[in-house]
């Protein structure tokens, strides 16, 4: 009889926790939720969205209103719509305990913004990836112009390296390893300003300084692209010194291992 009573106590116990958390979970759901606690993530001084654009975003798309109840947050669909955002690299949208909720936001960053032959314009971010122009918000980046035909709609870096057709007819990945390379290099970030695209496919830099132009040719890999800065910067430190900025009008390192120079005057030398 006494086991048979402590059981019973037990369950009896059991069922109220139930009953407990449940009508918890009701209140819960019932609350209405406060703002948002809206965080932006941001690599480096360029940040292409804020929290109060964010959150205007969301209400204009009804996901905000007042007097929300927090049973009537669509985490998954507020999540799924700020991740389509073309500036967003991930994002994390999660209710906390009482009337709190938070979205967690990870912004990309822009390294090269390109100028194509069809009038468009948007950035390539640090992993390949496309972001479409802001009227709100500019970056101090290289400028990419010339015989560029990949579109704002391009797919990403990664899926045309890793497609042997697309390698053939697109040239964003080129872009992307030019500019990446410039904008992870302090001497080259303060040299470069431009990086046009010929229609013989030569690639061509634009210095900040000096009135030369750099015939970079092709950049079809990584240790191609890391090869000719290294001689640009060897001429960099072991010439001009010496020579001058304005003594140079073109300055090629479309060669293997050497430098070839025309001066103002029409002259041409190999370094």
């Amino acid at each position: 009889m006494r086991v048979w009573i402590i059981r019973s106590l037990w369950i009896l116990f059991g069922i109220g926790v139930l009953v407990l958390l449940s009508m918890v979970q009701n209140t819960q759901r019932e609350t209405v939720v406060s703002k948002p606690e809206i965080v932006i993530h941001v690599k480096g001084e360029s940040a292409f969205l804020t929290e109060d654009e964010l959150f205007i975003r969301l209400k204009r798309k009804g996901f905000i209103f007042n007097g929300q109840a927090q049973q009537e947050l669509k985490l998954s669909a507020i999540e799924k719509y700020i991740k389509s955002m073309s500036e967003v690299k991930d994002a994390r949208v999660y209710t906390k305990i009482g009337e709190s909720w938070k979205i967690d936001v990870d912004v990309r960053k822009p390294i090269a913004r390109v100028f194509n032959k069809y009038d468009e314009n948007f950035y390539l971010d640090e992993d390949g990836f496309v972001m479409k122009s802001s009227n709100l918000h500019t970056a101090r980046v290289v400028v990419v112009t010339g015989y560029i035909k990949d579109r704002i709609n391009s797919i990403s870096v990664d899926k045309i390296i890793n497609n042997d057709t697309l390698k053939s007819i697109r040239k964003l990945d080129d872009v992307y390893r030019i500019s990446n390379y410039v904008c992870n290099d302090p001497l080259m970030q303060s040299l470069i300003g431009q990086i046009h695209l010929k229609k013989d496919g030569d690639f061509v830099l634009i210095p900040l300084v000096g009135g030369q132009k750099i015939i970079f040719g092709s950049a079809f890999t990584d240790e191609e692209v890391r090869e000719k800065f290294k001689k640009l910067k060897i001429f960099y430190k072991e010439a001009i010194p010496y020579e001058g900025w304005d003594k140079y009008e073109e300055i090629s390192l479309k060669y293997k291992k050497q430098i070839v120079c025309r001066t103002v005057e029409g002259y041409i030398e190999e370094k």
